[in-house]
């Protein structure tokens, strides 16, 4: 008996010492809370657990109409730019408004963490910039920042031998071709050039007929250290690994319930590749020698910086996925919509032609360069309204890493400031934002460039590339590879037209914003 009323005695104190402990947390949030003059913002409601908030997401992920859902809490469930919602037992916010995508993103950034990108990413990209958060995130862009400069980026001469694959892939007699399709296999090209100084060429793969039209061939051959073969397993492993991280991540905590078989094993492809560029490129420097006489190549000029092999490869492999999908998103809803606008596409190649002639090199007219392009006004415009209708990344989250607030959500009038518990998740969709009425006029969901040239000026509103210090380092390099591709096809092609009669695309939208279907399009050449 005595033992008994012991046993009792010690559960009921443990019991009321975490009731206790719980206790102090609640009211040190309380009084946290309340030093900021905080206020709830409106609940999306549904089940206490969010059973029913995960069903009807999970369908709508399923018909690929995430996007379309999350617009509708907005603009018909809760008529606020910021709510809670529970998901499986946590509650999380969602928010569109620009002064707490500012605070997120810049002005508390650090208060703010990636949260499980790192673990869920980590079995193919490891440590890099895109998925760690602190000294290592701050350690990682201090590497890459100086790889960036106007001087690297500007140079579109590589670009010249790609844009020919893949105008050897267009057909020019009107028969409808997807270009989503050939986009991603451009970037990823164009992107393995720059990368490792060798492409995968995967569009010559789909037409091995294809020459290289490069001058260059045989100091190209000379860093060709991977057969054609390999680089075929390559671009294959890469593709499966990178369907499989968007997976991941959207299991959030359980993102390690998905790691099949095929997934290891396309890592392990993928892993081999870039360590044989790695290995060559730390070799050559050992020796005293280098390729960069000839033009840039973006690891021989890291590894000047580094000599870790597992670094090299890591942040080879994070700017390879974060600027190969979004270039080819952004080519893939241009040409989606100039098919689908011809004022636009006639504005925009008449614009071109002035400025650049219809060959490359044409006589009396402008090279296509970095400067040339930045400097045709309406191509600027085309890409401003295009990355505001289709952002490459449509929505993102951060984790609190402390208590801390919102500036703007609370209240009946939602301009209170919102307390944010730590570990708290806060989702915020540029993709909505850029489609506010409000901010953009009452034809938001309409595209038109010329929006860009009325005088007003976006900014947090406007987010294409991300902000604050996290602000997307390639976005000089993504912009001139779409306009130099853009400007040599509409040198080529004067009609493009829809390959489908659709009236609203079918967007997938995860990691980035890409046609569930592709790019459907019929081009003809100029006469």
């Amino acid at each position: 008996m005595t033992l008994y009323l012991v046993v009792v005695a010690a559960v009921v104190a443990v019991i009321v010492f975490k009731l206790s402990v719980k206790l102090d947390v609640f009211l040190a949030q309380r009084r946290f809370a309340k030093s900021h003059g905080t206020q709830d913002a409106p609940s999306l409601g549904g089940d206490a657990f969010g059973l029913q908030n995960f069903l009807r997401m999970k369908r709508a992920m399923d018909r690929n109409e995430n996007l379309d859902l999350l617009s509708s809490y907005f603009s018909e469930w809760t008529h606020s730019s910021t709510f809670r919602s529970r998901l499986v037992g946590a509650e999380f916010f969602n928010t569109i408004d620009p002064e707490n995508i500012k605070a997120i993103l810049s002005t508390k950034f650090a208060d703010f963490d990636l949260g499980l990108r790192h673990d869920a990413f980590y079995p193919l990209l490891g440590d890099g910039i895109f998925t760690l958060d602190n000294e290592g995130w701050s350690h990682s862009r201090a590497l890459l920042k100086p790889q960036f400069t106007r001087q690297q980026v500007s140079d579109v001469a590589a670009l010249e031998k790609h844009v020919q694959n893949l105008i050897e892939l267009l057909p020019a007699d009107g028969t409808v071709v997807d270009l989503q399709a050939l986009f991603y296999k451009f970037t990823l090209d164009a992107s393995t050039e720059f990368l490792f100084g060798d492409s995968v060429e995967s569009l010559r793969a789909v037409n091995p007929s294809v020459t290289n039209s490069d001058n260059n061939e045989k100091q190209n051959q000379s860093r060709q250290y991977v057969s054609a073969a390999g680089k075929a397993d390559f671009a294959t492993a890469f593709d499966l690994s990178q369907a499989t991280l968007a997976k991941r991540i959207v299991f959030q905590k359980f993102y390690w319930l998905v790691n099949p078989a095929k997934f290891q094993t396309a890592n392990q492809t993928v892993h081999k590749f870039v360590d044989s560029y790695v290995s060559k490129a730390l070799a050559l420097s050992q020796d005293g020698k280098d390729h960069q006489s000839d033009r840039y190549v973006f690891l021989e000029a890291l590894v000047q910086d580094t000599r870790d092999p597992k670094v090299l490869r890591d942040q080879l492999l994070n700017i390879l996925l974060a600027g190969r999908d979004t270039t080819a998103t952004l080519l893939s809803w241009t040409f989606y919509l100039l098919a689908r606008h011809p004022r636009v596409l006639e504005k925009l190649r008449s614009a071109l032609l002035e400025d650049f002639g219809p060959t490359l090199n044409h006589p009396g007219k402008k090279q296509i360069n970095f400067e040339t392009l930045k400097s045709c006004t309406y191509l600027r415009y085309v890409l401003n309204e295009v990355l505001r209708l289709y952002p490459s990344v449509p929505q993102n989250f951060r984790i609190a890493n402390k208590h801390t607030v919102l500036p703007r959500g609370g209240g009946p009038d939602g301009t209170a400031p919102v307390f944010v518990r730590k570990g708290q998740k806060i989702f915020y969709s540029v993709y909505i934002v850029h489609r506010r009425t409000d901010l953009f006029g009452p034809d938001a969901d309409q595209f038109r460039p010329e929006r860009w040239s009325e005088g007003k000026a976006w900014a947090w509103e406007y987010l294409p590339f991300n902000g604050g210090p996290r602000i997307c380092l390639g976005q000089q390099y993504a912009l001139t590879e779409a306009g130099y591709v853009i400007t040599r096809l509409l040198q080529l092609f004067d009609t493009i037209q829809p390959g489908d009669d659709e009236d609203k695309p079918l967007k997938k939208g995860l990691l980035t914003l890409s046609h569930v279907n592709g790019v459907h399009v019929s081009l003809k050449k100029t006469t």
